[in-house]
């Protein structure tokens, strides 16, 4: 057969698979003998289907043809044989024996021998060599992982084992591009062709003004886009391309896939003994679970490159993917996040008195939870205090300026239900769809204030769904409902900006987005029909089918890179599917849902790895990359038959609606220490970006992008307590009479040791500082980095005391080293490596390193403290390093020249260089919600990139004191604050705030002259304060949103006396989830881990507010 003739049979196999054909597809796999299906082979081995399995293999071998097919049969008929004897049906192993087995005789008389004579034993185990044998089911498991061997050895199966990587739906791809090709050569080609039959060439007819069918109509051609409908908005229409194939790997990052036999693949001699003992079940090669078994583009398999120079021999081993992030090209990778991660232990119940219709979490202050009943209620819960902040019942706001129509529904009957609530992405709005054409907006101040903005009669009769969205980076409200249209309203102003029509149904949901510079909206329809829309007056750009004809739901992971949809049938069936976005087809089906929905199923997904659907009464999970379903979640029984469910942001949180009208919140482990530190410290309102003036930009598109800290014309009111400066256009608002709590109120001071809690970490390993200091992500333990370029780690463990193992000052660490007794060291440039300038990041999971002191960067394994690989020597050095956000292989990489290096590690490529800086960088932050990367140097200038393009955007120096200079070389840090908007400037001179969306400078603090200069500073882990480090060994907390001091340490409290040695603070880390505790790297090399008093809780108190300004002390 010609190679186009075998490519032929591929794509036939990959569209009868498409359609769930799945007993032709395997008879043509047999018949043809072009692909081996090694999951359909484990599927029949598993279930002991023999006569398949042979019937299968006889495709691609004989038993006389090798050795190993020879051993690959007898293992299967030895298997059979030892079955029956487990069964005590010596009929059947009689005639296994001899129809099967004897055939072998020939080749080892004595084996056959031997395997007779089981049939005298009353149990074949009392055989040494079957003594191991376990129950069935492990046992053909064992065997399995054999035969893979085996067949993956065999060399008439090379070539057979691996499917082409296609992209889905090729076959109909192919076909709708030669329809495009037979529409151009048309006379009078018409703009919405009718597809009739692929059996004759495609001819536009004469128009005759009737209205030609959408070809999607059609079943066949049910995944083929419109043709020639409307004008291409790139090279691929909508759907865009999928990535293309991985390019060349780094081996030190990247693991060797084999390219020959199976190393473990034995093709001796057939034997009596089983393949492998029980301990071969976790070791034996796993085919990957749930189909598609065809592999598409989007799921590329990683390249092999030869080892660069400077990696070790351990690098070849590391595994696939070893930073836990997704990148383009690879199986989507999972974060290092496992099913255990998954919130699944009930903390509360919240009494709603109606049932829940909808929620949505804040997306930053992620413990409040928005939710809309059937009773046109609207509910704000902090669920930190369990309290009820806000409710909000159904009332027409100005009813005068309604419709005739509204105001005559209403007269007859005022009620409405919620049918869905949502928040704005940086959460200074949230909306609300009722049952009857309206849509209200709030905005949210913080706490429980929360003000009326807009009034929109959005549509006739039922608004079904909202949601917010940034077309030209102008917020907007898109709407849809029950008179089968699409609306995008200013989400200042209220005007309509766009109308989109052409549903034939009501519609029931919208979901809009951005990608690759493209904002767009999809939107279903009851009748099952999917509509994508830009934000034109050009009409519908696709229109697809919903699996089932159902009525769903689409959303995005969270990175914004896969697309979902959730939805019932009419039938009460529901359908749960992944899109392939560059093809507008279901890339995979998942499996699990029942067959008789009440209500429709509602779905969400967390994590960039698991979907949630409430379905029967539950919770079912799945892992987005297989269709099984992984777990069922109970939460305590009394759900609603389709409840919703949905998770906070970071999927910490899960609330599930139940069945006695209440909302029960479901959480991790860090979702209950979130709850216990919201607990632990009163409410207070966080102060929100008022919603601006009409001709205001709120910032872009992304869905993750996060509210401002504060109020400018409140909390970020002028003051000159402390030296803080705030913009001169900012008028003060300060109360007449402060009140009592005002005059009493004033800065904490600590200044003696039993007024805190001080650890000094022990070490044995003297060095003269500590220039860079962090905790691990889990946040058991600390990872400093000394001036002579070697590492030091502590780790806290498990006891009576400390359950956890987490950092604390209340017990000693263990200064960590491998069994090797090697330190992570650096590589050094310089005769001094005392005058380089050290810097490292770690990765997610914890489990490496990257590192520089001055020479070549370093990749050290955080368990056996091994370099894996060494790379970039210098010139330049580099000096700051940060890895992307979404992608641990991309680092962004400051350097020595004012160069910042956009590097990637998997392929040994600097991917971009930036330049814009006149001095060494010395601080690098990432905004995933702005998309931008912020660079610092020692120029005390600050720039903004697009991560998109790498270009630059803007620039601003530093504000300058009046009367004070600037020096002409110093240190200047960035980092970002939770809502990856609000930017910490630090420098020797100030603390300053900025806005990041367009480089506003918001507020500054300045230095007292007698703490000498600002050593270091960071938010804490809840961005609620800032820890800042001075020259005099003092440290200061502020209160983040205002910058005003609220407790004071000085050195007093946690260093010896001795006056002769002057001791003070290089670096400040906080620890990732304990918001009060921090961690000091010394001058002298030592490390101290402080936290405030047991009594106290927490450092010091803000000054109280007056009419929302702070008040002086």
């Amino acid at each position: 057969m010609s190679s186009l003739s075998r490519e032929l049979v591929f794509l036939i196999l990959q569209f009868l698979d498409e359609e769930k054909y799945k007993e032709t597809v395997h008879r043509l796999e047999l018949e043809s003998g072009y692909y081996f299906n090694m999951r359909y082979f484990e599927e029949l081995v598993t279930n002991g289907e023999w006569d398949e399995v042979e019937k299968y293999l006889s495709g691609f071998s004989k038993v006389e043809d090798n050795r190993y097919s020879m051993k690959i049969f007898f293992e299967i008929r030895k298997q059979k044989y030892l079955e029956a004897l487990d069964k005590r049906d010596r009929a059947k192993a009689v005639d296994i024996l001899v129809k099967d087995l004897k055939v072998f005789a020939g080749f080892n008389e004595d084996l056959f021998k031997e395997i007779t004579l089981l049939l005298t034993l009353d149990d074949f185990r009392a055989n040494e060599q079957l003594s191991k044998y376990g129950d069935t089911k492990s046992a053909r498991g064992i065997m399995f992982g054999e035969l893979k061997k085996l067949i993956e050895a065999n060399p008439l199966f090379r070539d057979k084992l691996q499917f082409p990587a296609l992209k889905s739906s090729r076959l109909r791809t192919l076909i709708n591009q030669s329809l495009n090709w037979q529409h151009q050569l048309c006379k009078n080609p018409r703009p919405n062709p009718d597809i009739r039959s692929l059996f004759l060439d495609h001819t536009c007819n004469p128009p005759n003004g009737a209205r030609a069918a959408s070809p999607v109509t059609n079943h066949l051609m049910g995944g083929v886009p419109k043709i020639a409908g409307f004008p291409p908005l790139s090279a691929h229409g909508l759907f865009q391309s999928a990535p293309g194939a991985l390019p060349t790997t780094l081996s030190g990052w990247m693991a060797n896939p084999s390219v020959g036999p199976h190393p473990s693949a034995s093709s001796g001699p057939i034997g009596l003994a089983s393949p492998n003992n029980a301990a071969a079940i976790s070791k034996r090669p796993q085919t990957p679970p749930g189909p598609p078994e065809y592999q598409t583009a989007d799921s590329n398999h990683v390249l092999k490159r030869s080892r660069p120079c400077g990696t070790s021999d351990e690098a070849s081993n590391i595994p696939v993917n070893i930073l836990p992030v997704s990148y383009s090209g690879h199986p989507h990778g999972h974060n290092g996040v496992s099913p255990d991660d998954l919130p699944k232990v009930v903390v509360t119940t919240l009494a709603q008195g109606s049932p829940a219709m909808s929620m949505d979490f804040h997306p930053i202050q992620q413990i409040l939870l928005l939710v809309g009943t059937i009773g046109g209620d609207v509910f704000l819960w902090d669920l930190g205090a369990r309290q009820r902040i806000v409710e909000k019942g159904f009332d027409v706001w100005k009813l005068d300026a309604c419709s005739k129509e509204l105001q005559a529904s209403l007269n007859s009957d005022e009620t409405a239900s919620v049918n869905h609530v949502a928040w704005s992405p940086d959460g200074a709005l949230f909306g609300v769809a009722y049952s009857k054409s309206i849509v209200h907006i709030y905005s949210f101040h913080g706490g429980n204030d929360i003000r009326n903005h807009l009034e929109i009669e959005a549509h006739t009769g039922s608004v079904s769904h909202l949601a917010f969205s940034y077309p030209n980076k102008q917020l907007s409200v898109v709407t849809c409902g029950d008179d089968r249209v699409i609306k995008v309203w200013d989400a200042v102003t209220g005007a309509k900006r766009f109308t989109f029509e052409g549903h034939e149904a009501p519609v029931f949901s919208v979901c809009p987005h951005y990608k690759e510079n493209i904002q767009f909206v999809f939107s279903t329809a009851t009748d099952g029909k999917i509509k994508a829309w830009l934000y034109d007056n050009v009409g519908s750009r696709v229109d697809y089918d919903a699996p089932g004809h159902s009525s769903t739901r689409m959303a995005y992971s969270s990175d914004g890179k896969r697309l979902f949809s959730c939805g019932t049938n009419k039938e009460g069936e529901s359908f749960l599917v992944e899109w392939n976005e560059s093809e507008g087809s279901i890339k995979r089906s998942y499996h699990g849902l029942g067959k008789r929905a009440v209500g429709i199923v509602q779905f969400d997904t967390t994590k960039n790895r698991f979907l949630a659907a409430g379905d029967e009464s539950t919770i079912k999970i799945w892992d987005m990359d297989n269709t099984n379903p992984l777990t069922t979640i109970h939460a305590d029984g009394g759900l609603l038959a389709s409840p919703c469910v949905r998770f906070n942001r970071e999927g910490m949180l899960l609330a599930v609606s139940t069945s006695d009208h209440g909302v029960r919140i479901l959480a991790n482990d860090d979702g209950i220490r979130l709850l216990r530190t919201a607990e632990n410290r009163s409410f207070t309102p966080a102060p929100v970006m008022k919603v601006p003036a009409a001709a205001g930009n709120f910032g872009t598109s992304s869905a993750n992008a996060g509210i401002t800290m504060a109020d400018r014309s409140t909390s970020f009111t002028a003051m000159e307590i402390n030296d803080v400066r705030t913009l001169a256009d900012v008028k003060p608002r300060v109360a007449d009479d402060l009140g009592e709590r005002a005059r009493t109120w004033k800065v904490t001071e600590i200044t003696e040791p039993s007024q805190c809690c001080s650890l000094r970490l022990a070490d044995n390993v003297a060095v003269t500082k500590v220039s860079r200091l962090i905790y691990t992500n889990s946040g058991s333990g600390v990872l400093a980095l000394a001036s002579n370029a070697v590492h030091k780690l502590w780790k806290w463990q498990k006891s009576d005391h400390n359950l956890a193992g987490k950092a604390t000052a209340s017990a000693q660490p263990v200064l960590w080293l491998p069994t090797s007794g090697i330190m992570m060291t650096n590589d050094t440039n310089d005769a001094n490596p005392e005058e380089a300038i050290p810097c490292f990041a770690l990765s997610k999971n914890d489990s490496y390193v990257m590192s520089a002191s001055g020479g070549k960067i370093s990749l050290f394994n955080m368990m056996t403290f091994k370099t894996m690989t060494t790379f970039m020597p210098p010139p330049p050095a580099a000096t700051f390093l940060a890895f992307h956000p979404l992608d641990n292989n991309i680092i962004a990489i400051g350097m020595e020249d004012s160069s910042i290096q956009i590097y990637n590690v998997r392929i040994d490529e600097v991917k971009t260089k930036l330049n814009g800086h006149q001095n060494r960088i010395t601080g690098l932050a990432f905004s995933q919600a702005l998309n931008i990367l912020v660079s610092s140097g020692a120029d005390s200038q600050l720039c903004i990139w697009s991560t998109d393009g790498w270009e630059k955007q803007s620039s601003k120096y530093l504000q300058v004191q009046n009367g004070r200079s600037m020096p002409a070389v110093s240190e200047t840090r960035v980092q970002f604050h939770l809502d990856q908007i609000h930017l910490l400037v630090v420098h020797e001179t100030q603390i300053a705030i900025y806005d990041a969306q367009k480089m506003d400078w918001l507020k500054q603090w300045f230095r007292r002259e007698a703490t000498g200069p600002i050593t270091s500073a960071t938010y804490s882990c809840d961005s609620q304060s800032i820890f800042v480090s001075f020259e005099n060994g003092s440290v200061d907390v502020l209160t983040a949103s205002n910058l005003r001091l609220r407790c004071r340490i000085n050195p007093t409290a946690y260093l010896p006396s001795n006056p002769s040695s002057r001791v003070y603070p290089l670096v400040i880390a906080a620890h990732p989830s304990e918001t009060n505790q921090f961690a000091l790297g010394l001058s002298n090399g030592a490390v101290h881990v402080l936290e405030p008093s047991e009594t106290e809780g927490k450092w010091g108190t803000s000054p109280p507010v007056e009419n929302g300004a702070p008040a002086d002390n």
